[in-house]
């Protein structure tokens, strides 16, 4: 199951934060605006983290092999739409369905499979997780190369039917651990849950701090490609550039888990906050050398906090709620996803440079940093934090 986890995350990720390789190619075709565009891959991107979350949590009330395998359908059914879409609306509702189909994917996978694993449990996320990375690697520039090499629509149907392929083969054989079966329950126990969970001030907290950790990264693929661009590298090696972000934090979910499993969750996940903040100082600078220092702290950063971040949250909140609490902060991430891509392209688009947006970056970061220490501090709580 972990394998096949692990397969199916490869084509989670990388869709959804390739919206800088595709903003050039649908310009051309559809003739719309960058701006314009961001929107449509900004709602992507909310309905991968906001829309699979809602689904998230609706869905453990239902076993886990049917969420993947309908899944799976629905990518297989989209793949060739865009050789008859040929308006916004429909980029809209194509790249939206997408988006909500592939986060309910992440979803499923990064909340069951770790439920599995005792005492390694972060080895097990990082293992999983380690999925997503190679996906950030990989998936930005086979997309670059399917459109240059076959075009738009037919580029978009050969990557889609790969992608439905991994999620009916991770439905095959994924399913929940029979001890948590029974934490399935009806909508109004659900509901109650919820409410239970607004009322906990350390969940508030953690909104902001754990939901800010891949704020700067959503914000970072808004323009990074063009800011490669700008210092001199082809299109092709801006976008493996950014994609080496995802490579390199291959390597660090791997390490992050085995550490974690052996230092403890939290010093571990601040640590990787704290590389993606060198990051941005170092992006900051002029020069190849420190553009190269900037991709390999992001990734370290990246892969950490992508390992870490859910079993945190599992050791902070019920984790009978594996499904639900995942669906809850993807619905978070959903939020920051919709409003902070557009907000990086619209102040490189107004100033004309790229310094406001790095320091848009570093700030996500300094915030979360914050949030994460105080909402994970031992000690400092003493409300109930396992609502339900």
């Amino acid at each position: 199951m972990v394998a096949a986890g692990t397969l199916a995350m490869v084509f989670t990720f990388g869709t959804p934060y390739s919206y800088g390789v595709f903003l050039g190619p649908f310009e051309e075709l559809y003739g719309l605006s960058s701006v314009t565009l961001s929107t449509v891959f900004s709602l992507q991107l909310f309905l991968f983290y906001a829309g699979a979350g809602v689904i998230g949590v609706l869905a453990s009330r239902f076993p886990s092999r049917r969420v993947l395998l309908a899944c799976g359908v629905v990518t297989g059914l989209l793949a060739p739409a865009l050789y008859v879409v040929d308006s916004y609306l429909g980029l809209v509702v194509v790249f939206g369905v997408q988006g909500a189909a592939l986060g309910t994917v992440f979803v499923e996978l990064a909340s069951v499979v770790p439920q599995w694993f005792d005492e390694q449990r972060a080895t097990a996320t990082g293992v999983l997780m380690a999925g997503a990375g190679v996906s950030l690697l990989v998936v930005p520039p086979a997309w670059q190369f399917a459109f240059d090499r076959v075009g738009v629509p037919t580029g978009f149907l050969a990557i889609g039917l790969a992608s439905a392929a991994a999620f009916l083969a991770a439905g095959a054989v994924g399913r929940r651990p029979p001890w948590l079966v029974a934490s399935a329950s009806s909508l109004s126990g659900l509901r109650s849950w919820l409410v239970g969970l607004l009322g906990n001030p350390q969940f508030r907290v953690l909104v902001l701090g754990v939901g800010l950790s891949f704020a700067w990264y959503y914000v970072l693929a808004s323009f990074a490609i063009e800011l490669f661009q700008a210092r001199g590298l082809s299109a092709t090696a801006a976008s493996v550039a950014f994609g080496l972000i995802g490579g390199v934090s291959v390597l660090s979910r791997l390490g992050a888990g085995a550490v974690a499993d052996r230092v403890g969750y939290r010093v571990t996940l601040l640590a990787g906050l704290a590389s993606t903040g060198l990051g941005t100082v170092a992006l900051a600078l002029p020069g190849v050398y420190a553009l190269a220092a900037a991709v390999f702290c992001y990734g370290i950063g990246l892969g950490v906090i992508g390992s870490l971040y859910i079993p945190v949250l599992l050791s902070v909140f019920d984790p009978v709620r594996d499904t639900a609490i995942v669906g809850v902060f993807n619905v978070v991430f959903g939020v920051f996803a919709l409003f902070t891509p557009p907000i990086g392209t619209a102040l490189v688009a107004a100033t004309g440079s790229f310094e406001p947006a790095i320091a848009l970056t570093g700030l996500t970061t300094v915030v979360s940093i914050s949030a994460v220490w105080f909402g994970t501090r031992p000690g400092a709580w003493t409300c109930a934090t396992r609502p339900g």
